[in-house]
């Protein structure tokens, strides 16, 4: 991909089209209305025949990319089961590494999936872009290469932008990556930063609330695109890249974590005239203050606290329970909210309940609100593979006691989470 100023060829997309992948629901008239264009019904068919192709697409991209993930996985475990059998445990133990690579892969793949759906888990706070941007100055250089002249273009005085820092890095080094392919002989990237004003006019045509706005524009002077190609640039597993050489998710993965943001993604891009894409992400007034010791974890000065593990999924549930007693932790275990309830009205007073989100039945938050009336101050540790918005709903905050684990998630990061949730004083 590459990224240019705007031109009469060009092609500017704001994003993907809005192709529902609901099959049943087709867009027909109000009850009672007559169609206005005798071609209608014609339209119709068209319009569900793109949901099924868009569909149809993101499946097959699914599938491709999964199956080769287990293929890896289920290989490299069988030959490290032989391995074991056969007394040659030392060669195991790089089969195991890869079938921990191959699981970590997959947990990539649902990540930028759930970007993609815009039900990522993200820590939006006031960041400073400006700073962020030239922090990563020698990265980016690095990652472009000596072929391509980059150049950074940062207004003064802009105020704090609130995104999640680390997925705007990510998308950074995405859309640098993409100009860099789209160079192949050699050009000029440009990332621009800038403070946009938006007014109730030039907002309804952005969909985005009126007020300030960060401007992040990246912009080169490489093949560019064609229009039909430009139309899917956010499409989910379209790539124009060789097979192997790409997923297809990378723009697609930013597009939902600025939408997710509350902001807006643009492409302008013609053959041979490069591309430019630009994103507005909201701003605020000012950074948060500094809390001194953030982020490091100190480990539970109790005594092998107890753990109430709460998980539908026997072998989840299993394995969670087996890795909080390794690390010292007495444990119990519940498939649901209600036999988890029935612990904790049986006298049972845990020092954190680590919760599954979706159980049957009552749900993670549900249960969390009812071990609250027993016991006020009961910390809860969620688990999901939804975003944060899965737990508190309807835009509110978790409450105090309250953090979030997303899964897949390592042994290191539950040992070292449950240690922060227990050793918190609120």
């Amino acid at each position: 991909m590459s990224m240019s100023g705007p031109s009469d060829q060009n092609t500017l997309v704001p994003g993907p089209p809005s192709i529902a992948f609901d099959t049943d629901q087709p867009d027909l008239p109000a009850a009672g209305q007559a169609s206005e264009r005798p071609e209608q019904p014609l339209l119709d068919a068209l319009f569900r025949q793109r949901k099924l192709d868009a569909l149809s697409h993101l499946t097959g991209g699914l599938a491709h990319d999964f199956n080769n993930i287990l293929q890896g996985l289920l290989g490299s475990l069988q030959l490290a089961q032989r391995r074991l059998a056969t007394g040659e445990a030392d060669k195991a133990g790089r089969l195991i590494d890869a079938s921990l690579a191959a699981g970590r892969r997959a947990a990539g793949l649902t990540h930028r999936l759930l970007a993609f759906a815009q039900r990522q888990s993200l820590d939006p706070k006031p960041v400073d872009v400006a700073s962020l941007l030239r922090s990563m100055e020698t990265t980016l250089r690095a990652a472009v290469g000596p072929d391509i002249v980059l150049n950074l273009e940062v207004a003064t005085d802009l105020a704090p932008t609130l995104c999640d820092a680390r997925q705007l890095e990510s998308a950074l080094l995405g859309m640098t990556a993409n100009a860099r392919d789209a160079m192949a002989d050699g050009g000029t990237l440009t990332v621009a930063l800038t403070q946009e004003i938006l007014t109730e006019e030039s907002a309804a045509e952005e969909n985005l609330l009126p007020g300030a706005y960060t401007c992040l524009t990246v912009t080169d002077t490489g093949i560019g695109m064609t229009p039909d190609v430009s139309e899917r640039a956010f499409d989910p597993f379209f790539t124009t890249k060789p097979i192997g050489q790409g997923t297809g998710l990378g723009l697609s993965m930013i597009y939902g974590y600025v939408k997710q943001s509350d902001g807006s993604i643009a492409l302008r891009s013609g053959d041979g005239e490069g591309t430019r894409l630009r994103i507005l992400l909201p701003q605020v007034m000012k950074l948060p203050q500094a809390i001194q010791g953030e982020g490091q974890i100190v480990a539970s000065s109790g005594a092998n606290p107890l753990v109430l593990v709460v998980d539908d999924d026997d072998m989840v549930r299993e394995l969670v329970t087996q890795i909080l007693a390794d690390a010292g932790y007495r444990t119990i275990a519940a498939g649901d909210a209600i036999a988890a309830i029935t612990v904790l009205r049986g006298g049972v007073m845990p020092d954190l309940l680590l919760t599954d989100v979706g159980l049957p039945g009552l749900n993670g938050r549900q249960l969390a609100d009812a071990a609250r009336e027993l016991q006020p101050a009961q910390k809860v540790l969620f688990m999901t593979g939804y975003a944060a918005n899965a737990v508190v709903g309807g835009g509110e905050a978790l409450d105090h006691g309250m953090s979030i684990l997303m899964k897949p998630f390592e042994v290191g990061e539950l040992t070292a989470k449950v240690a922060e949730m227990l050793e918190s004083r609120h």
